[in-house]
């Protein structure tokens, strides 16, 4: 049987169709997870419903530190955890830890909480845009454009990631041993393709072999890591 929080995050989902403008400027939700965590299944599968909507981009990060206690996640990236450490140190955060949501590179969230993620996800989503960014892909290229929709510049990374709509493991050791576990839009591949500071369109070109989508994010770049992400865009 599944706990409660999955009913009520269905219902929350269903509430309401998203707008046209939610659509155009998608939310960006990352899970930091890992198949070695035994608390991580809960917020793996509520990743799993946001998956579903258009007007949210969900990606699942698989850290790599939990590995030690007998489960190698074989989608585990230290790079993974390098972005996590980054959004901790500039938001004043001593640790990381599994699961955390970070919604829209600004709002961390411990653990499995629908109400509190719907809420930032809505608050998010109701934010005036400061990029607006397309990007058009045409067989193994993307053709990336973005343009700064408020005066001042400021340094930005364009990251660019590749994701598996779903995978599954049988886990056989660790905290999870003897579980099939599902994930839904796995990120791979996480790569910053260039650096922009919003004084002047942006136009590039990147490579983007196979048939996973792709997604494109533009995002604050401050001291020490990773800040608010202004833009993202999904081809699939």
């Amino acid at each position: 049987m599944k706990p409660l929080i999955y009913p009520v995050l269905t219902a929350l989902i269903l509430l309401a169709a998203p707008s046209q403008a939610q659509q155009d400027q998608p939310v960006v939700v990352e899970l930091f997870t890992s198949q070695g965590c035994s608390s991580c299944p809960a917020a793996d599968e509520m990743l799993a419903e946001l998956a579903e909507r258009e007007d949210i981009i969900a990606l699942a990060l698989h850290v790599d530190y939990w590995d030690y206690i007998g489960w190698k996640d074989p989608f585990g990236d230290p790079a993974h955890a390098e972005r996590q450490r980054g959004y901790a140190a500039v938001g004043g955060r001593r640790s990381v830890y599994t699961p955390e949501l970070i919604v829209q590179g600004q709002t961390d969230i411990v653990g499995a909480k629908p109400m509190k993620l719907m809420d930032a996800v809505e608050k998010h989503a109701e934010a005036a845009p400061r990029v607006a960014l397309a990007i058009i892909r045409s067989g193994d290229a993307v053709q990336i454009e973005a343009e700064p929709l408020a005066a001042a510049s400021e340094p930005m990374h364009v990251h660019m990631l590749r994701y598996s709509p779903m995978e599954r493991t049988k886990v056989t050791r660790g905290e999870n041993a003897g579980n099939l576990m599902e994930h839904s839009n796995v990120v791979q591949d996480w790569q910053v393709l260039a650096e922009w500071d919003g004084s002047a369109p942006l136009s590039l070109s990147a490579k983007a072999e196979g048939d996973l989508p792709v997604v494109v994010i533009i995002q604050r770049q401050e001291k020490g890591g990773p800040g608010a992400i202004l833009a993202a865009a999904r081809s699939k």
